[in-house]
């Protein structure tokens, strides 16, 4: 057999279609994507290849390996002080996205790509300043797994990178349910991150596996919400903590809501209680995560003092709140900033808002 080019493999129905082409049965199939997505070599396990596969797949095999691992190729890696790297990796058709091993702590992790760029136009974010390129496919977002395993252990994954995920939301789910079987990876230990989307809240619940739900909250303002995420669905923050409950309610887990720290913007008092209105009581995990400066957008970071005094404050008022250090501040940790190294800054126009323009909800 000729080689598998890896441009035929991007989807994992075309994975299972080539090996059932080549004979496999269900276990053969699984054999051959546990592997895969462990990173383990094709010849290992407790049964030898001549015991158990087909003549037909057994001959193709280093053929589907070698298309397998063109997937996703390490193009460069930039290790960080705090212990994670950040992979820029390229793809078959020459296109990069990134991965980010994160610091080594109780639980090895890795953040992975959904597309290249992102429709949804966050004004704070790089990848959303060139737009949508193109979705990936479900097994080019598993071959980013495969590739990290090559370089360290991976127990978790959180689909946090380029990319919304709910934008490409089959792709997604097929990778979250090989990864949370085949993959070896706990179910909570997959953690899908989404701006909030209706069709997130609907399809979660019915899949095999469940994963762990993370959403951008960013503001409990919802105008301002609107200039920060300009292109996300109109979902109120009200309403999408509700979503979110429901979900956290129904698996037992609870939801991670993501709140990316900018002085002025979103770390004022007003917003504090606007946590506290919207999150006090709920099955939920704040996270705060101080911004990654990026070149050319107007955001900072506020200082590590006025962070860790609003996270005391929402912990006080009954809000479970974690302050999060972002991984690989130096390594242009943001996400989108290594890919776009290449590429001119973008200048995005930004006005703070004042406090008169956004009083809190719960001021009356």
């Amino acid at each position: 057999m000729t080689a598998v080019g890896p441009l035929a493999l991007q989807e994992l129905a075309a994975i299972r279609q080539q090996l059932r082409d080549l004979g496999a049965r269900p276990g053969h199939e699984q054999r051959v994507l546990r592997l895969w997505a462990q990173a383990l070599p094709q010849d290992s396990g407790r049964r030898r290849l001549e015991d158990f596969l087909p003549a037909a797949l057994r001959t193709a095999l280093p053929a589907l390996a070698e298309g397998l691992a063109g997937l996703a190729r390490l193009r460069s890696e930039h290790p960080a002080q705090d212990g994670s790297a950040r992979l820029l990796v390229e793809l078959a058709d020459g296109q990069t996205v990134e991965s980010v091993l994160l610091p080594p702590g109780r639980i090895a992790g890795l953040c992975v790509s959904t597309q290249v760029g992102c429709a949804v136009g966050c004004v704070f974010c790089m990848t959303g300043q060139g737009g949508l390129l193109r979705q990936l496919g479900s097994a080019e977002i598993v071959a980013q797994v495969a590739l990290a395993r090559t370089r360290r252990v991976v127990n978790k994954v959180v689909f946090m990178g380029m990319g919304e995920p709910a934008h490409n939301l089959d792709a997604v789910l097929e990778a979250i349910e090989l990864l949370g079987t085949a993959g070896n990876i706990g179910h909570k230990n997959l953690v899908l991150s989404t701006v909030g989307d209706p069709r997130v809240f609907q399809r979660l619940p019915l899949g095999r596996v469940k994963p762990a739900l993370a959403l951008s909250l960013h503001t409990t303002d919802a105008a301002l919400r609107a200039r920060l995420l300009p292109r996300a669905p109109r979902i109120d923050p009200d309403d999408l903590v509700e979503h979110g409950e429901c979900y956290a309610r129904a698996t037992g887990y609870p939801i991670q809501y993501q709140w990316t720290l900018m002085q002025g913007v979103n770390d004022r008092d007003e917003d504090i209680e606007g946590l506290v209105r919207l999150l006090a009581g709920r099955y939920a995990i704040l996270n705060l995560i101080p911004y990654n400066a990026v070149e050319g957008l107007p955001f900072e970071r506020p200082s590590w003092e006025r962070a860790a005094a609003m996270a005391r404050a929402l912990h006080r008022r009954g809000v479970l709140t974690k302050l999060r250090q972002s991984a690989a501040q130096e390594v242009d940790g943001g996400c989108g900033q290594l890919r776009a190294r290449v590429l001119a800054p973008v200048a995005v126009a930004w006005a703070a808002p004042r406090q008169a323009d956004h009083p809190p909800r719960c001021a009356a």
